[in-house]
């Protein structure tokens, strides 16, 4: 029901050219579930964020689906773009998240770089990926991919700069309605902690809610916003939501351990 790797890599598009990313200094996390589950604010700037849809869009997306929960896969509909780019994940490694994720030690492992299979997802209006767990993948060399590492290119809440004066009637831009990452955790498993029914946290960007003994945790997609989750024997099951207005693009790719 996990993320089929093999296919990512099934037909490269047209080389796409990627925006330069600056390095970030004092990027803060917010954690969702111990290191299991985090969000970094304002890891991709808003110009760095548009330049990415705009250079992946350049590239062109294919769609992508799956034979669905009665075949045993995933419900899955969007479009993707894969290639493999070290170049690309070394410099959106250096930008900030080596220094982010360097106090993280799993198994006597430590982080050492990003997948350089580099995904782009983009999701329409009615677009979604059902329930799944992402696998971890071995790279060889005692290196093999820990947490999965999603970037929201959009959200919820517009960020206006410059820009976006010439670019009103772009969907793209458009803020987003629906299209959050949900966190499930199984019956008497708790995935986070919480010391009332609701919590609300900067941003407005967790959602955390009980029902019996099952607790899920909703992360809506904002601008530049980064996403990391724990993935392999540990990955929480989550899904990416419908969703309702707007278009929801998103950078993706693995931090390597060794």
């Amino acid at each position: 029901m996990g993320e089929k790797r093999a296919a990512d890599n099934k037909k490269a598009p047209p080389k796409a050219k990627w925006p330069v990313l600056q390095p970030k200094l004092n990027l803060q996390t917010t954690r969702l579930k111990d290191n299991d589950l985090f969000t970094v604010q304002n890891f991709f700037t808003p110009a760095e964020s548009k330049a990415f849809i705009k250079a992946a869009e350049s590239a062109g997306f294919e769609h992508q689906g799956s034979l669905g929960p009665a075949k045993g896969e995933a419900y899955r509909d969007n479009d993707r773009i894969a290639v493999n780019d070290p170049a690309l994940a070394d410099m959106v490694w250096q930008s900030g998240l080596s220094k982010l994720l360097s106090d993280i030690k799993i198994r006597g492992k430590v982080a050492v770089g990003l997948n350089p299979n580099i995904r782009f997802y983009r999701y329409k209006v009615g677009q979604r990926f059902g329930r799944h767990i992402d696998e971890s993948v071995d790279l060889g060399e005692g290196k093999h991919t820990v947490y999965t590492l999603l970037v929201y290119l959009s959200g919820a809440a517009k960020t206006k700069d410059k820009s976006d004066s010439n670019n009103t009637k772009d969907s793209a831009s458009e803020p987003i309605v629906g299209g959050e990452t949900v966190f499930y955790g199984s019956r008497n498993r708790v995935v986070a902690e919480a010391s009332s029914l609701y919590v609300i946290c900067m941003y407005g960007l967790l959602w955390i809610s009980f029902s019996d003994v099952i607790v899920t945790m909703q992360v809506a997609p904002a601008e530049g916003m980064a996403l990391l989750h724990i993935h392999g024997d540990k990955c929480m099951l989550h899904e990416a939501r419908n969703v309702s207005k707007g278009i929801k693009y998103v950078f993706r790719s693995d931090v390597v351990f060794a």
